[in-house]
């Protein structure tokens, strides 16, 4: 199950479950999607990976399988 981390590895920007701004990589490292086009040139800075939208989880199933809380920053975060 995705982890729906709660913010931007790069700026730090709030991206909350049901973001439509939120991209991921197969390792669910996770960016807003400005960091995205205009930092990353939409690739993953830890892996080289492909940066996509992130799946909103459906709010019914957010209490039972709650959006993680671990917040990830590197603020000096460029690609590999």
């Amino acid at each position: 199950m995705l982890q729906l981390r709660p913010g931007c590895e790069c700026c730090d920007k709030d991206l909350p479950p049901d973001s439509t701004e939120a991209r991921i990589c197969s390792f669910e490292c996770t960016f807003c999607s400005d960091c995205v086009q205009t930092v990353l040139n939409g690739t993953c800075p830890n892996c080289g990976g492909e940066l996509v939208a992130r799946p909103r989880r459906p709010a019914g199933k957010l209490a039972k399988f709650p959006a993680s809380t671990e917040r990830v920053f590197n603020p000096d975060c460029k690609p590999e």
